[in-house]
């Protein structure tokens, strides 16, 4: 379900405001107001406001300039592979150019990747025979004097500019080419004879053409975090690893940001024999392998945070934590199945809770409040028992909690601190779909009320007993041919 946010923005963009329609496609590019990535519709309305700026007027004003700006940095950041089928193509392709001829690096990338690259195979041969059929209406001069070989040679010294630069893009475009390259196949022959025959020759070859998984390898391998068994039969073999070698393959298969890299390098870094021995620098790479998604790093990383969660600053202890133990848990990893029992509450069964009957009859007023003219605080009252009774949540915590702040993306913060503050804050685990479609539906109940349109606790207190007992007495033994309901 869309924002509020995302409604407002979509109106403007439709009237056309150019800074709603950049900001739209911002929010389909990104994700943004939990908006679902769409990289053709963020093109489409990039198109719109394009064309908005440049029919304003035929001088480009300093204002003019700035949204061109802004607009240039978002359609460098549109995955061409992805858009290819979009009316809004042609569009895209003249101003890839056009950017890239201005030394773009992001457009370069974007061009090379899509032309060049062996994965899309496919993709190039139907790019042919469009660029055969759209040639004649390019506004590009120096397209429309190349054929697709040309374009795609073109496509090639950009992919080469790129792999000699310190940009972003240079892994990136390092391993492009390598698969360009003749080599390319010995590399493949070289890796099969480490994976084969174990030639430590071939994977010393492999890492030096710069194949990544090869880098990973031989880093492992250097420092025996691969050898466990090997180690356990012959402990002596240990002090034949050399550290130094180990991690320098490892740090240059991290900056090609390989999870399973940084993960070894925390590892490197914590051993006492290594001469760069360093804690902090071991938690740098640790926290990195977890930014990656590597579920040992992200349970490591969630436990540290709850051992040292009395020092934290943070709004609700336990939180950061939490999220990064759930993550991991979430992979399969056992022990953080069992310290995320001790930092989250689990209510995984409504049915089992206190306040189930009187959900269900709220249930059931809320799919027919139309029916039941109910007007807006009593229907607020009732998303509230339908969220206590999925997270058994007390009297208190019913009346009081802010129901629009209450959702994380793992778990549920109920603090209601601002009233009560010797209640302690619950952190308590999203754990069903009926958990979250409740508080999907309450969000969008609640979204945009002002925290004093409920009243205060007294005043919620009486609201709450008369739709309780409304509850209890009409809906409870309602019949289905029963005349509208008129609440006093």
């Amino acid at each position: 379900m869309a924002s509020r946010e995302f409604l407002k923005i979509l109106s403007s963009a439709r009237l056309g405001d150019v800074s709603a329609q950049q900001n739209l496609a911002s929010a389909y590019l990104n994700g943004s107001f939990k908006t679902p990535i769409q990289p053709t519709n963020a093109l489409i309305w990039l198109e719109k406001s394009y064309f908005s700026i440049t029919n304003q007027s035929l001088e480009i004003s300093s204002s003019n300039f700035s949204q061109l700006s802004s607009l240039y940095e978002l359609i460098a950041q549109i995955p061409l592979i992805d858009v290819f089928k979009s009316p809004s193509f042609g569009f895209a392709w003249d101003l890839f150019w056009k950017l890239a001829d201005e030394n773009s690096i992001p457009a370069k990338w974007q061009l090379a990747n899509l032309l060049v690259n062996p994965a899309h195979a496919e993709l190039q041969a139907e790019l042919k025979q469009w660029f055969k059929n759209e040639k004649s209406s390019s506004t590009l001069e120096t397209l429309s004097k190349l054929n697709f070989e040309g374009v795609q040679e073109l496509a090639k010294q950009y992919l080469q500019e790129l792999g000699a630069s310190e940009s972003a893009y240079q892994h990136l475009a390092k391993e492009l080419l390598l698969q360009l390259q003749p080599k390319n196949q010995a590399l493949s022959s070289l890796w099969d004879a480490w994976v084969n025959d174990g030639s430590e020759e071939a994977l010393y070859r492999c890492a030096e053409l710069g194949l990544t998984k090869a880098k990973l390898a031989l880093g492992l391998r250097l420092a025996r975090i691969d050898q466990k068994e090997e180690l356990e039969k012959s402990p002596a073999t240990k002090s034949n690893a050399s550290l130094k070698k180990a991690a320098h393959w490892l740090e240059l298969a991290a900056k090609d940001s390989d999870r399973d890299a940084w993960f070894a390098l925390g590892e490197i870094y914590r051993r006492p024999q290594f001469s760069g021995y360093s804690a902090a620098e071991s938690d740098r790479c640790f926290d990195r392998a977890a930014d990656l998604g590597h579920p040992v790093a992200q349970f490591r990383k969630g436990a540290n945070l709850w051992r040292k969660r009395e020092k934290l600053e943070e709004p609700v202890r336990g939180l950061q934590a939490s999220y990064w133990v759930w993550q991991a848990h979430q992979q399969g990893v056992s022990e953080a199945s069992e310290l995320l029992q001790k930092i989250l509450e689990s209510v995984p069964t409504p049915k089992q809770n206190d306040w189930h009957e009187l959900a269900t009859l709220a249930e059931h007023a809320l799919n027919h409040h139309a029916e039941h003219k109910l007007d807006e605080e009593w229907i607020l009252m009732c998303h509230r028992l339908v969220i206590a009774n999925q997270f058994q949540l007390s009297k208190a915590e019913l009346l009081l909690c802010e129901v629009s702040q209450l959702q994380h993306e793992h778990c549920v913060v109920v603090d209601i601190r601002w009233e009560l503050p010797k209640i302690l804050p619950r952190l308590i685990q999203i754990e069903t779909v009926s958990q979250r479609r409740s508080l999907l539906a309450a969000g969008k109940a609640f979204a945009g009320i002002a925290p004093d349109q409920e009243g205060k606790l007294r005043q919620r207190r009486y609201r709450f007993d008369r739709v309780t007992d409304w509850l209890k007495t009409r809906i409870n033994k309602r019949q289905p041919d029963e005349s509208d309901i008129e609440l006093a």
